[in-house]
């Protein structure tokens, strides 16, 4: 899942936007050296993040990454190459250049970041000009002893939650099993998909094996499921002309008995995989924490032993 999204995410819930006041927060997004290279954004004071403030001198950094001027089949020609034209702010042809935000602007023919200025224009490490859509399917179900009872926090009496959580290969990290969206592919299968690929192995077994997951799989995704968050994400792969977007959606197994005997095993990009219990003192990317925040508060599952950290956010 080329450069899954999970990595670097990063979400700022209180600064980010809400429908009326397109507010959003860069922190991740101003990461110098930009990631994999030795190229230093220019620097952007806080005041001047935002397109609305004038800034007669900005003077950012052009750079797009080798592994994205090569060509690979996820990644968009560069905007002057003859022939391409891209559609944005539509679906154009399989790709989807509509931002999840709304419109954005395209300026000169690029792009332009909703979220404000980055320091660097180009595509960086990021395929495509404008939104880079990526899926993060957040599986969850309650932890139980052996005799199938649910299990319950001793301070907070409340049930606690259990999700999939792979260890990424390129940081270490534990994460939601995501990745970018394939073009053409509608996010409930980029959610599937990615979710076999990576907690599942998916790719490395036998179409037998494969068809036996699918059936079991089936039952889980096609259940009502929860959409946690859909938009722009603070991520230091961020340009002036490209960013990252996800939708991060929650499919709870009340019963315990669709996943029990599911056969976890890392695959893909992942170095480990397994269930992980819920609560605050989880440490994952930011934006995951914030995810898998949402999910507690909706089950009424366990998050904090400090009463005072339910109701913030």
């Amino acid at each position: 899942s080329n450069l899954s999204a999970n990595c670097w995410s990063h979400l700022h819930p209180v600064n980010m936007f809400n429908s009326y006041n397109m507010k959003f927060h860069h922190s991740k997004a101003l990461t110098s050296p930009y990631p994999g290279s030795r190229v230093e954004r220019s620097q952007v004071p806080e005041d001047k993040v935002g397109w609305l403030t004038e800034w007669k001198d900005y003077n950012p950094v052009e750079y797009t990454a080798k592994s994205v001027l090569a060509g690979p089949s996820w990644a968009d020609p560069q905007i002057n190459d003859e022939g391409f034209s891209p559609k944005f702010n539509e679906r154009d042809g399989e790709v989807e250049r509509k931002s999840l935000n709304g419109l954005y602007v395209v300026e000169n023919g690029r792009p332009r970041n909703p979220a404000g200025r980055t320091g660097l224009t180009g595509r960086g490490l990021l395929g495509r000009w404008g939104p880079n859509h990526a899926a993060d399917p957040v599986v969850t179900r309650w932890k139980r002893d052996r005799s199938g009872n649910k299990v319950v926090h001793p301070v907070t009496g409340k049930n606690i939650l259990q999700f999939i959580a792979i260890k990424r290969r390129d940081c270490g990290e534990w994460a939601i099993p995501g990745g970018m969206v394939d073009p053409g592919e509608k996010i409930s299968d980029t959610l599937k998909r990615e979710f076999e690929e990576e907690a599942l192995n998916s790719l490395q077994k036998s179409p037998e094996e494969k068809a036996k997951l699918e059936k079991q799989l089936h039952r889980l995704f096609s259940q009502e499921h929860f959409v946690v968050y859909r938009g722009y994400v603070d991520d230091p792969r961020n340009t002036d002309n490209a960013w990252m977007e996800t939708e991060a959606v929650n499919y709870h197994d009340e019963t315990g008995e669709t996943m029990d005997n599911l056969p976890l095993e890392a695959g893909d990009d992942a170095g480990a995989v397994k269930w992980v219990d819920i609560s605050e003192k989880l440490e994952l990317y930011a934006s995951h924490s914030y995810f898998i925040k949402l999910v507690t508060q909706k089950l009424g599952a366990h998050w904090s032993e400090d009463p005072g950290s339910e109701c913030h956010e």
